[in-house]
Protein backbone atom coordinates (compact mmCIF):
# COMPACT_ATOMS: atom_id res chain seq x y z
CA UNK A 1 0.00 0.00 0.00
CA UNK A 2 1.38 3.39 -1.06
CA UNK A 3 -0.44 6.44 0.32
CA UNK A 4 -0.23 10.02 -0.96
CA UNK A 5 -1.86 13.02 0.71
CA UNK A 6 -2.78 16.03 -1.45
CA UNK A 7 -3.75 19.01 0.72
CA UNK A 8 -4.21 22.80 0.60
CA UNK A 9 -6.61 22.47 -2.31
CA UNK A 10 -10.18 23.10 -3.31
CA UNK A 11 -11.81 20.04 -4.84
CA UNK A 12 -14.46 19.82 -7.56
CA UNK A 13 -15.68 16.28 -6.97
CA UNK A 14 -18.18 16.56 -9.90
CA UNK A 15 -20.74 14.61 -7.87
CA UNK A 16 -23.60 17.10 -8.33
CA UNK A 17 -24.67 19.90 -10.71
CA UNK A 18 -22.89 22.47 -8.50
CA UNK A 19 -19.64 20.52 -9.07
CA UNK A 20 -19.54 19.11 -5.55
CA UNK A 21 -17.07 21.75 -4.36
CA UNK A 22 -15.12 21.12 -1.14
CA UNK A 23 -13.10 24.10 0.09
CA UNK A 24 -9.86 23.73 2.07
CA UNK A 25 -9.87 20.07 1.19
CA UNK A 26 -7.60 17.05 1.13
CA UNK A 27 -7.51 13.87 -0.93
CA UNK A 28 -5.75 10.62 -0.06
CA UNK A 29 -4.56 8.30 -2.82
CA UNK A 30 -4.02 4.63 -2.07
CA UNK A 31 -2.04 3.23 -5.01
CA UNK A 32 -4.38 3.67 -8.00
CA UNK A 33 -7.55 4.46 -6.01
CA UNK A 34 -9.00 7.37 -4.07
CA UNK A 35 -9.02 6.41 -0.39
CA UNK A 36 -10.47 9.55 1.15
CA UNK A 37 -11.75 13.02 0.17
CA UNK A 38 -13.13 15.80 2.32
CA UNK A 39 -12.38 18.91 4.34
CA UNK A 40 -8.85 18.92 5.71
CA UNK A 41 -10.39 19.54 9.14
CA UNK A 42 -12.04 16.12 8.93
CA UNK A 43 -8.94 14.21 7.83
CA UNK A 44 -8.83 10.97 9.86
CA UNK A 45 -5.91 10.56 12.24
CA UNK A 46 -4.78 7.47 10.33
CA UNK A 47 -3.98 9.68 7.32
CA UNK A 48 -2.40 12.62 9.12
CA UNK A 49 1.07 11.05 9.24
CA UNK A 50 1.33 10.06 5.58
CA UNK A 51 4.92 10.57 4.43
CA UNK A 52 4.19 11.46 0.78
CA UNK A 53 2.49 14.84 1.06
CA UNK A 54 1.78 17.29 -1.74
CA UNK A 55 0.96 20.95 -1.13
CA UNK A 56 -1.59 22.02 -3.73
CA UNK A 57 -0.83 25.68 -3.04
CA UNK A 58 -4.51 26.58 -2.98
CA UNK A 59 -5.18 25.20 -6.45
CA UNK A 60 -8.22 23.39 -7.80
CA UNK A 61 -8.31 19.59 -8.00
CA UNK A 62 -10.68 18.04 -10.54
CA UNK A 63 -11.05 14.60 -12.03
CA UNK A 64 -8.70 14.03 -14.95
CA UNK A 65 -10.37 15.33 -18.09
CA UNK A 66 -11.96 12.87 -20.53
CA UNK A 67 -12.03 13.36 -24.30
CA UNK A 68 -14.95 11.08 -25.16
CA UNK A 69 -15.02 11.46 -28.97
CA UNK A 70 -11.86 11.46 -31.09
CA UNK A 71 -10.56 9.97 -34.34
CA UNK A 72 -6.95 10.16 -33.20
CA UNK A 73 -5.36 7.54 -35.48
CA UNK A 74 -4.91 8.72 -39.05
CA UNK A 75 -2.31 9.71 -41.65
CA UNK A 76 -2.25 12.50 -44.23
CA UNK A 77 -3.56 16.06 -44.26
CA UNK A 78 -6.75 17.71 -45.47
CA UNK A 79 -5.62 21.32 -45.37
CA UNK A 80 -6.56 21.53 -49.06
CA UNK A 81 -10.20 20.88 -48.13
CA UNK A 82 -10.04 23.70 -45.60
CA UNK A 83 -9.09 25.94 -48.51
CA UNK A 84 -11.88 24.50 -50.69
CA UNK A 85 -14.49 25.29 -48.08
CA UNK A 86 -13.22 28.86 -47.86
CA UNK A 87 -13.71 29.05 -51.62
CA UNK A 88 -17.33 27.99 -51.26
CA UNK A 89 -17.44 24.17 -51.28
CA UNK A 90 -19.52 22.45 -48.60
CA UNK A 91 -18.47 19.43 -46.54
CA UNK A 92 -20.90 17.32 -48.56
CA UNK A 93 -19.61 18.70 -51.89
CA UNK A 94 -16.06 17.67 -51.00
CA UNK A 95 -17.16 14.20 -49.90
CA UNK A 96 -19.07 13.63 -53.16
CA UNK A 97 -15.94 14.59 -55.12
CA UNK A 98 -13.95 11.79 -53.47
CA UNK A 99 -12.43 13.92 -50.76
CA UNK A 100 -13.39 14.04 -47.13
CA UNK A 101 -13.13 10.78 -45.23
CA UNK A 102 -12.00 8.85 -48.32
CA UNK A 103 -8.97 11.12 -48.69
CA UNK A 104 -7.85 10.18 -45.18
CA UNK A 105 -8.63 6.52 -45.85
CA UNK A 106 -6.12 6.44 -48.72
CA UNK A 107 -3.35 7.93 -46.57
CA UNK A 108 -4.13 5.74 -43.56
CA UNK A 109 -4.18 2.54 -45.61
CA UNK A 110 -0.74 3.45 -46.98
CA UNK A 111 0.80 4.12 -43.57
CA UNK A 112 2.45 1.40 -41.49
CA UNK A 113 1.28 0.60 -37.98
CA UNK A 114 4.43 2.19 -36.56
CA UNK A 115 3.88 5.35 -38.59
CA UNK A 116 0.31 5.60 -37.38
CA UNK A 117 1.44 5.00 -33.81
CA UNK A 118 3.97 7.83 -33.89
CA UNK A 119 1.42 10.25 -35.35
CA UNK A 120 -1.25 9.28 -32.84
CA UNK A 121 1.20 9.29 -29.94
CA UNK A 122 2.04 12.95 -30.53
CA UNK A 123 -1.65 13.86 -30.64
CA UNK A 124 -2.40 11.89 -27.48
CA UNK A 125 0.55 13.45 -25.63
CA UNK A 126 -0.75 16.90 -26.51
CA UNK A 127 -4.08 16.04 -24.87
CA UNK A 128 -2.40 14.53 -21.81
CA UNK A 129 -0.39 17.71 -21.19
CA UNK A 130 -3.75 19.54 -20.97
CA UNK A 131 -4.99 17.34 -18.11
CA UNK A 132 -6.61 14.52 -20.10
CA UNK A 133 -6.43 11.07 -18.50
CA UNK A 134 -8.88 9.15 -20.71
CA UNK A 135 -9.41 9.28 -24.48
CA UNK A 136 -11.88 7.53 -26.75
CA UNK A 137 -10.35 6.63 -30.13
CA UNK A 138 -12.40 5.51 -33.12
CA UNK A 139 -11.34 3.53 -36.17
CA UNK A 140 -13.04 4.35 -39.47
CA UNK A 141 -10.17 5.50 -41.67
CA UNK A 142 -9.46 2.01 -42.98
CA UNK A 143 -12.78 0.74 -44.32
CA UNK A 144 -11.08 -2.58 -44.99
CA UNK A 145 -10.16 -5.45 -42.72
CA UNK A 146 -6.43 -4.78 -42.49
CA UNK A 147 -6.51 -1.07 -41.80
CA UNK A 148 -9.45 -1.08 -39.40
CA UNK A 149 -7.62 -3.62 -37.24
CA UNK A 150 -4.40 -1.65 -37.65
CA UNK A 151 -6.03 1.50 -36.29
CA UNK A 152 -7.50 -0.30 -33.31
CA UNK A 153 -4.19 -2.00 -32.52
CA UNK A 154 -2.52 1.41 -32.50
CA UNK A 155 -5.13 2.66 -30.03
CA UNK A 156 -4.49 -0.29 -27.71
CA UNK A 157 -0.74 0.29 -28.04
CA UNK A 158 -1.13 3.89 -26.93
CA UNK A 159 -2.69 2.72 -23.68
CA UNK A 160 0.18 0.31 -23.13
CA UNK A 161 2.86 2.97 -23.65
CA UNK A 162 1.33 6.21 -22.35
CA UNK A 163 -0.14 7.30 -18.99
CA UNK A 164 -3.71 7.40 -20.29
CA UNK A 165 -6.80 5.20 -20.40
CA UNK A 166 -8.05 4.44 -23.92
CA UNK A 167 -11.52 3.34 -24.96
CA UNK A 168 -11.64 1.99 -28.50
CA UNK A 169 -14.64 2.42 -30.78
CA UNK A 170 -15.18 0.41 -33.96
CA UNK A 171 -16.33 2.79 -36.74
CA UNK A 172 -15.86 0.82 -39.95
CA UNK A 173 -19.31 2.10 -41.01
CA UNK A 174 -17.88 5.62 -41.35
CA UNK A 175 -18.01 6.01 -45.14
CA UNK A 176 -18.42 3.82 -48.19
CA UNK A 177 -15.01 2.73 -49.53
CA UNK A 178 -14.33 3.17 -53.26
CA UNK A 179 -14.27 -0.57 -53.91
CA UNK A 180 -17.89 -0.80 -52.70
CA UNK A 181 -19.20 2.19 -54.68
CA UNK A 182 -22.92 1.74 -55.27
CA UNK A 183 -23.00 -1.35 -52.99
CA UNK A 184 -23.56 0.06 -49.53
CA UNK A 185 -25.58 -2.94 -48.36
CA UNK A 186 -22.79 -5.30 -49.43
CA UNK A 187 -20.31 -3.21 -47.47
CA UNK A 188 -22.49 -3.38 -44.35
CA UNK A 189 -22.58 -7.17 -44.80
CA UNK A 190 -18.78 -7.16 -44.92
CA UNK A 191 -18.54 -5.02 -41.78
CA UNK A 192 -21.00 -7.16 -39.84
CA UNK A 193 -19.92 -10.60 -41.03
CA UNK A 194 -16.16 -10.18 -41.19
CA UNK A 195 -14.54 -6.98 -39.88
CA UNK A 196 -16.40 -6.50 -36.59
CA UNK A 197 -16.14 -10.18 -35.56
CA UNK A 198 -12.40 -10.14 -36.32
CA UNK A 199 -11.83 -6.97 -34.29
CA UNK A 200 -13.89 -8.35 -31.42
CA UNK A 201 -11.97 -11.64 -31.48
CA UNK A 202 -8.72 -9.69 -30.98
CA UNK A 203 -10.27 -7.80 -28.05
CA UNK A 204 -9.84 -4.51 -29.91
CA UNK A 205 -13.37 -3.14 -29.48
CA UNK A 206 -14.96 -1.42 -26.48
CA UNK A 207 -17.94 0.04 -28.38
CA UNK A 208 -19.41 0.26 -31.89
CA UNK A 209 -20.29 3.46 -33.78
CA UNK A 210 -21.83 4.32 -37.19
CA UNK A 211 -22.03 7.52 -39.23
CA UNK A 212 -25.79 7.70 -39.81
CA UNK A 213 -26.24 10.49 -42.34
CA UNK A 214 -27.16 11.23 -45.95
CA UNK A 215 -23.50 10.98 -46.93
CA UNK A 216 -22.98 8.06 -44.55
CA UNK A 217 -25.30 5.16 -43.85
CA UNK A 218 -29.06 4.88 -43.61
CA UNK A 219 -31.02 4.19 -40.46
CA UNK A 220 -31.71 0.65 -41.66
CA UNK A 221 -28.04 -0.03 -42.39
CA UNK A 222 -27.09 1.45 -39.02
CA UNK A 223 -29.49 -0.87 -37.27
CA UNK A 224 -27.88 -3.89 -38.91
CA UNK A 225 -24.53 -2.90 -37.42
CA UNK A 226 -26.14 -2.29 -34.03
CA UNK A 227 -27.81 -5.69 -34.15
CA UNK A 228 -24.45 -7.36 -34.76
CA UNK A 229 -22.87 -5.38 -31.94
CA UNK A 230 -25.64 -6.51 -29.62
CA UNK A 231 -25.03 -10.15 -30.60
CA UNK A 232 -21.38 -9.68 -29.61
CA UNK A 233 -22.26 -7.98 -26.33
CA UNK A 234 -20.81 -4.62 -27.37
CA UNK A 235 -22.37 -1.24 -26.47
CA UNK A 236 -23.21 1.20 -29.25
CA UNK A 237 -23.03 4.92 -29.92
CA UNK A 238 -23.78 7.01 -32.99
CA UNK A 239 -22.73 9.95 -35.14
CA UNK A 240 -26.26 11.34 -35.26
CA UNK A 241 -28.09 14.34 -36.66
CA UNK A 242 -24.97 16.29 -37.64
CA UNK A 243 -26.07 17.39 -41.11
CA UNK A 244 -29.73 16.33 -41.14
CA UNK A 245 -32.29 14.55 -38.99
CA UNK A 246 -32.12 10.83 -39.77
CA UNK A 247 -33.85 9.83 -36.50
CA UNK A 248 -30.54 8.27 -35.46
CA UNK A 249 -30.68 9.47 -31.88
CA UNK A 250 -33.91 7.58 -31.32
CA UNK A 251 -32.39 4.47 -32.89
CA UNK A 252 -29.30 4.48 -30.70
CA UNK A 253 -31.52 5.07 -27.68
CA UNK A 254 -33.59 2.01 -28.67
CA UNK A 255 -30.37 0.01 -28.29
CA UNK A 256 -29.64 1.61 -24.90
CA UNK A 257 -26.71 3.35 -26.56
CA UNK A 258 -23.99 5.08 -24.60
CA UNK A 259 -24.19 8.31 -26.60
CA UNK A 260 -25.46 10.17 -29.62
CA UNK A 261 -22.86 12.63 -30.92
CA UNK A 262 -23.02 15.97 -32.84
CA UNK A 263 -26.84 16.47 -32.72
CA UNK A 264 -27.24 19.85 -34.43
CA UNK A 265 -30.44 18.57 -36.11
CA UNK A 266 -31.75 16.59 -33.12
CA UNK A 267 -35.55 16.45 -32.85
CA UNK A 268 -37.73 16.67 -29.75
CA UNK A 269 -38.71 13.03 -30.17
CA UNK A 270 -35.05 12.05 -30.32
CA UNK A 271 -34.41 13.96 -27.11
CA UNK A 272 -37.26 12.18 -25.36
CA UNK A 273 -35.98 8.76 -26.42
CA UNK A 274 -32.45 9.65 -25.26
CA UNK A 275 -33.81 10.74 -21.89
CA UNK A 276 -35.70 7.47 -21.46
CA UNK A 277 -32.64 5.40 -22.37
CA UNK A 278 -30.08 7.42 -20.40
CA UNK A 279 -28.15 8.08 -23.61
CA UNK A 280 -25.63 10.93 -23.32
CA UNK A 281 -25.64 13.85 -25.76
CA UNK A 282 -22.02 14.42 -26.87
CA UNK A 283 -21.62 17.91 -28.33
CA UNK A 284 -18.66 18.75 -30.53
CA UNK A 285 -18.15 22.52 -30.68
CA UNK A 286 -14.86 22.16 -32.58
CA UNK A 287 -16.61 20.63 -35.59
CA UNK A 288 -19.41 23.19 -35.32
CA UNK A 289 -16.81 25.97 -35.38
CA UNK A 290 -14.51 24.51 -38.04
CA UNK A 291 -17.33 23.74 -40.48
CA UNK A 292 -18.88 27.14 -39.80
CA UNK A 293 -22.18 25.48 -38.91
CA UNK A 294 -24.99 27.85 -38.04
CA UNK A 295 -27.61 25.49 -36.62
CA UNK A 296 -27.04 25.07 -32.90
CA UNK A 297 -27.77 21.81 -31.10
CA UNK A 298 -31.01 22.12 -29.09
CA UNK A 299 -29.25 22.91 -25.82
CA UNK A 300 -32.26 24.25 -23.93
CA UNK A 301 -34.41 21.26 -24.89
CA UNK A 302 -31.68 18.88 -23.73
CA UNK A 303 -31.47 20.79 -20.44
CA UNK A 304 -35.21 20.67 -19.86
CA UNK A 305 -35.29 16.95 -20.56
CA UNK A 306 -32.37 16.30 -18.22
CA UNK A 307 -30.28 14.57 -20.89
CA UNK A 308 -26.61 14.51 -19.76
CA UNK A 309 -24.39 16.63 -22.00
CA UNK A 310 -20.76 15.72 -22.69
CA UNK A 311 -18.17 17.76 -24.61
CA UNK A 312 -15.30 16.42 -26.76
CA UNK A 313 -12.76 17.56 -29.34
CA UNK A 314 -13.84 15.29 -32.21
CA UNK A 315 -10.12 15.47 -33.10
CA UNK A 316 -9.94 14.45 -36.75
CA UNK A 317 -8.24 15.67 -39.94
CA UNK A 318 -11.28 16.96 -41.80
CA UNK A 319 -13.92 18.61 -39.66
CA UNK A 320 -12.17 19.26 -36.33
CA UNK A 321 -8.34 19.20 -36.55
CA UNK A 322 -8.22 20.40 -32.95
CA UNK A 323 -6.29 18.68 -30.18
CA UNK A 324 -7.29 20.96 -27.34
CA UNK A 325 -9.97 19.91 -24.86
CA UNK A 326 -9.70 23.10 -22.72
CA UNK A 327 -10.50 25.09 -25.87
CA UNK A 328 -13.66 22.98 -26.22
CA UNK A 329 -14.66 24.12 -22.72
CA UNK A 330 -14.48 27.72 -23.86
CA UNK A 331 -16.27 27.00 -27.15
CA UNK A 332 -19.02 25.07 -25.36
CA UNK A 333 -19.66 28.16 -23.25
CA UNK A 334 -19.26 30.83 -25.94
CA UNK A 335 -20.79 29.04 -28.94
CA UNK A 336 -23.34 26.76 -27.26
CA UNK A 337 -24.01 28.93 -24.17
CA UNK A 338 -23.34 26.14 -21.71
CA UNK A 339 -22.58 27.27 -18.17
CA UNK A 340 -19.06 26.59 -16.84
CA UNK A 341 -20.59 23.97 -14.55
CA UNK A 342 -22.21 22.19 -17.51
CA UNK A 343 -19.04 22.37 -19.57
CA UNK A 344 -16.85 20.91 -16.81
CA UNK A 345 -19.33 18.10 -16.20
CA UNK A 346 -19.17 17.54 -19.96
CA UNK A 347 -15.46 16.65 -19.86
CA UNK A 348 -15.58 14.71 -16.58
CA UNK A 349 -18.65 12.97 -15.14
CA UNK A 350 -20.85 13.04 -18.24
CA UNK A 351 -17.96 12.15 -20.53
CA UNK A 352 -17.29 9.10 -18.35
CA UNK A 353 -20.94 8.06 -18.69
CA UNK A 354 -20.69 8.48 -22.47
CA UNK A 355 -17.87 5.92 -22.45
CA UNK A 356 -19.39 3.56 -19.92
CA UNK A 357 -16.44 4.30 -17.63
CA UNK A 358 -17.79 3.87 -14.12
CA UNK A 359 -14.35 4.26 -12.49
CA UNK A 360 -13.62 7.71 -13.93
CA UNK A 361 -15.17 11.15 -14.04
CA UNK A 362 -15.71 12.00 -10.36
CA UNK A 363 -13.60 12.23 -7.21
CA UNK A 364 -15.09 9.64 -4.88
CA UNK A 365 -13.74 7.01 -2.54
CA UNK A 366 -12.99 3.80 -4.41
CA UNK A 367 -12.76 5.40 -7.84
CA UNK A 368 -9.61 5.37 -9.95
CA UNK A 369 -7.24 8.17 -8.98
CA UNK A 370 -7.31 10.11 -12.25
CA UNK A 371 -6.80 13.66 -11.00
CA UNK A 372 -5.76 17.05 -12.35
CA UNK A 373 -4.44 19.87 -10.15
CA UNK A 374 -4.83 23.34 -11.66
CA UNK A 375 -3.29 26.70 -10.80
CA UNK A 376 -6.69 28.34 -10.59
CA UNK A 377 -8.98 29.27 -7.74
CA UNK A 378 -12.39 28.95 -9.38
CA UNK A 379 -13.66 26.23 -11.77
CA UNK A 380 -14.96 28.84 -14.23
CA UNK A 381 -11.34 29.87 -14.92
CA UNK A 382 -10.85 26.60 -16.80
CA UNK A 383 -13.55 27.69 -19.26
CA UNK A 384 -12.79 31.40 -19.25
CA UNK A 385 -9.41 31.44 -20.94
CA UNK A 386 -7.47 29.31 -23.39
CA UNK A 387 -3.96 29.35 -24.76
CA UNK A 388 -2.51 29.32 -21.22
CA UNK A 389 -2.14 25.90 -19.62
CA UNK A 390 -2.82 26.10 -15.86
CA UNK A 391 -2.16 22.39 -15.24
CA UNK A 392 0.05 21.95 -12.17
CA UNK A 393 0.06 18.19 -11.63
CA UNK A 394 -1.65 15.18 -13.19
CA UNK A 395 -2.22 11.68 -11.83
CA UNK A 396 -3.38 8.77 -13.96
CA UNK A 397 -4.36 5.68 -11.99
CA UNK A 398 -2.64 7.14 -8.92
CA UNK A 399 0.74 7.73 -10.58
CA UNK A 400 1.94 11.24 -11.26
CA UNK A 401 2.44 11.90 -14.95
CA UNK A 402 5.89 13.26 -15.77
CA UNK A 403 7.23 14.97 -18.91
CA UNK A 404 9.67 12.09 -19.40
CA UNK A 405 6.73 9.73 -20.02
CA UNK A 406 5.46 11.89 -22.87
CA UNK A 407 8.46 13.40 -24.58
CA UNK A 408 11.03 10.64 -25.09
Amino acid sequence: MSLTLVRNINVATMTNPELGIILNAAVVLDDDKIAWVGSVNDLPATYQQIETRIDGEGGLLTPGLIDCHTHLVWAGSRANEFSQRLHGASYEDIAKQGGGIISTVKATRAASEDELYELARERACTLITQGVTQIEIKSGYGLDMQTELKQLRVARRLEQTLPVSIRTTFLAAHALPPEYKGRADDYIDFVCDQVLPAAHAENLVDAVDVFCERIGFSREQTERVFSKAKQLGLPVKLHAEQLSDQDGAALVADYQGLSADHLEYLSDSGIQRMKEAGTVAVLLPGAFYFLRETKLPPIESLRRAGVPIAIATDANPGSSPIHNLPLMLNMACTLFRLTPEEALAGVTSHAATALGSAQQGTIEVGKQADLALWKVRAPAELCYQFGVNPLQKLWQAGTEVTPEQLFI
